[in-house]
């Protein structure tokens, strides 16, 4: 048999190699080690559960809320989060390669300027910039409202934008809706994605399908057309990339039907106890209400009070799907008209609205539940997000500028 000598000398010497090795670190090199992540303002473990089914090892999380640490607690294990004030824990942040966090959206100081763009300094979002640098993981994944790119003239997401870009990532953010994710509801969300190397004009939030429906004129815009992030003006689109302090956007709808889509009524409890029966009081409204039998952005709107601006005052019907789940406390007692009586939504379909097992936050109380379900991101909206980037799901657009991404390495 014909033996080609550099062949086996070279195979000869990675035996070896080997065999010097502990034996723990021949095993890590025949089994792909999964992905480090950690989880920033975790809430009741949104990120949690999509990382969980991803395959990634999430190795630290962290909320100031005690009701949502002990849900998460109760869920994932006593050891899995850490109760606090994320700026005094920022030390204590294990090594990761993948950084998530639906972090809050608090108005960004007026007091100092930087480059000409308003200063992260004294806002939670600066937390997350501080670990990015610190630790630098290969990927992270952010989650907020999709208002957070329209909010005083786009100037809090000029921020964010500006601050992301400039840490030797790629960044790409796009708006999408639980509706989407088979979840019969109307959220919009951004989420936003950061990568270290890339693939000059990949895009991962643009599907093969999408991108075949631009037109050419669209794609030489997107790939040409780079502005530079602190000197634009106004709100943002729905869909955007930039790196180093330069942007390109498209105002491309949120992506349709992931999973089949689902009516209200599809995940409606089949038993609900009299606790949340509000028939009589709603009677009483209707007769000083207007029918309006209405269907808005999907959403069944049977009566509004009139010239009232209160979403309270509004009953709503189950053919479509629910308004946007809140935090706010008057939103949990929203009526709808359920088998002929008039009832709030139970927090059993709160946790399905929002993508969660139906006894997720059973450790704390039903009217805790409320709040903490209309606060937390819905797992399979950011576990598509995450396989997207994490699986390499791109789409190339032409590019003539072939020095904008000259920096980045091909991944």
């Amino acid at each position: 048999m014909d033996i080609n000598r550099k062949e086996f000398c070279r195979g000869c010497i990675s035996f070896i190699m080997m065999m010097s090795l502990p034996l723990n670190k021949v095993v890590a090199m025949s089994k792909k080690e999964k992905l480090r992540a950690i989880e920033m303002f975790a809430g009741i473990g949104g990120f949690r559960i999509a990382s969980d089914n991803i395959g990634l090892d999430t190795v630290w999380a962290n909320d100031i809320n005690e009701k949502a640490v002990k849900v998460y607690r109760n869920r994932f294990g006593n050891d899995d989060i850490v109760q606090g004030d994320i700026n005094e824990l920022l030390d204590k942040i294990p090594a990761h390669d993948v950084l998530t966090g639906g972090f809050p959206c608090q108005p960004f100081s007026r007091a100092g300027k930087k480059m000409g763009v308003d200063d992260i300094r004294g806002t939670l979002f600066e937390s997350i910039v501080n670990v990015l640098k610190t630790h630098q993981p290969q990927y992270f994944f952010l989650e907020n409202v999709n208002s957070l790119l329209f909010l005083d003239n786009g100037r809090h997401f000029r921020t964010i934008l500006f601050a992301l870009s400039s840490l030797g990532y790629k960044i790409e953010w796009r708006v999408f809706n639980a509706v989407a994710f088979g979840l019969p509801q109307q959220r919009l969300r951004v989420i936003i994605s950061g990568c270290r190397g890339g693939r000059k004009l990949e895009s991962f939030f643009i599907t093969e399908q999408e991108l075949a429906m631009l037109t050419q004129k669209e794609k030489n815009d997107i790939a040409d057309k780079w502005r530079n992030i602190e000197a634009s003006k106004g709100k943002f689109p729905q869909w955007g990339m930039a790196y180093e302090g330069q942007y390109t956007s498209f105002d491309i709808e949120p992506i349709r039907n992931v999973a089949p889509e689902r009516k209200l009524k599809d995940i409606l409890e089949t038993t609900v106890g009299s606790e949340f029966d509000f028939t009589e009081n709603t009677k009483e409204r209707i007769s000083k209400s207007e029918f309006i039998d209405k269907f808005y952005n999907g959403v069944h709107i049977l009566y509004n009070q009139g010239h009232g601006a209160r979403m309270g005052y509004t009953i709503f019907g189950t053919d479509g799907v629910s308004p946007t789940l809140t935090a706010s406390a008057s939103r949990h007692y929203e009526r709808y008209e359920i088998d002929g009586k008039y009832r709030r939504l139970t927090n059993v379909e709160y946790a399905r609205l929002q993508g969660f097992p139906d006894d997720h936050c059973n450790a704390v109380s039903v009217y805790d539940q409320y709040k903490l379900y209309g606060n937390a991101v819905p797992p399979q909206l950011v576990e598509y997000a995450m396989r997207r980037v994490l699986e390499h799901k791109v789409v190339k657009i032409e590019s003539n500028n072939q020095d904008l991404f000259s920096n980045l390495e091909a991944s």
